[in-house]
């Protein structure tokens, strides 16, 4: 390690993976021997929490249903300088661990996201693989270019970005979520590759491509209408103005030819369409305002952690 004195949490979060879990433990007991390993259940009906303690885990719990819950959970009791996020399911590499921490303190990063290369075709479902493109596309395209891999598990952090992220996402939405506030913070993050293995037999994974992408979609929205709403509330409002301006060429045309207006529905509809559309687009400066102002809050309470090797 390139600074022996970090205090090191590996954070689990663990659903019904009894399967697993004693692996995962055992290998990152082995990649980050300083370590202090911590599994968090998430009301398992299965013996995840026995085998997780007998592996050596220290093993808490969160009752609120969720991968977010948990997280949230997570970052709040846990204290450490370095952080490592990863999954139960036995699917992650522990050696590449010390090398991505050691990309966190050398570069003074705030994150480092574990870019998944899978090592078998079982490990990456074809419905995963291209959720997973056209949601990264997606985000890139409304956030900036940063992350080729926003949904993976595997990930370290910093304190700072720990302590200063308000977690808000109550299921799997929680990587979108993370990765969008390091883009709306300009955060210094990377990727670093990491072998991504098939779950062990017995372990079954917890997503729905259908029901979990579009749920990681609405966050997105959600997360653009909250970070970006001046373009939210712009784009509405021109839409709105078009068909406003679509109805009303008809009424003008008939008026200006024979002094009438004999489809007042239509003005009226048309009217009210217009006042809308400029309504949302000042909707969208009002709130753009109140925006920066969450920026600036978010951005100060991260400062005032301290950066890694420093008091």
């Amino acid at each position: 390690m390139t600074v022996p004195a970090l205090r090191i949490a590996v954070l689990v979060p663990c659903f019904n993976e009894e399967a697993a879990v004693a692996t995962v433990v055992s290998d990152f007991r082995k990649a980050l021997p300083t370590a202090q390993i911590f599994v968090y259940d998430n009301n398992s009906r299965d013996r995840t929490v026995e085998v997780a303690r007998a592996a050596g885990a220290i093993v808490r719990s969160e009752r609120r249903q969720g991968k977010g819950h948990v997280v949230r959970r997570m970052f709040a009791d846990v204290d450490a300088d370095v952080y490592v996020l990863v999954d139960g399911d036995a699917t992650y590499d522990a050696p590449s661990a010390p090398r991505m921490i050691d990309a966190l303190v050398n570069d003074h990063l705030d994150m480092v996201v574990g870019f998944r290369v899978d090592q078998s075709v079982a490990a990456y479902r074809p419905g995963h693989r291209t959720g997973n493109w056209m949601l990264t596309s997606f985000l890139s395209s409304v956030f900036g270019q940063a992350f080729k891999d926003i949904l993976s598990g595997y990930r370290v952090f910093s304190r700072r970005f720990v302590k200063s992220f308000p977690v808000l996402s109550d299921g799997f939405e929680i990587e979108t979520e993370l990765s969008v506030h390091a883009l709306e913070l300009a955060l210094p993050v990377m990727e670093v590759e990491t072998p991504y293995y098939a779950r062990p037999e017995g372990s079954f994974s917890k997503l729905n491509t259908w029901r979990d992408g579009f749920r990681i979609l609405g966050t997105i929205l959600k997360l653009y209408r909250s970070e970006k709403p001046l373009r939210f509330f712009t784009v509405i409002g021109v839409f709105l103005m078009l068909v406003s301006i679509g109805l009303a060429i008809p009424v003008i045309i008939t008026y200006l030819e024979e002094g009438i207006v004999p489809r007042l529905p239509t003005a009226v509809l048309s009217m009210g369409l217009m006042i809308v559309a400029v309504l949302s687009v000042a909707s969208g400066l009002v709130l753009d305002t109140v925006t920066r102002g969450r920026r600036e809050m978010k951005l100060l309470a991260y400062l005032s952690q301290p950066a890694i090797g420093r008091d």
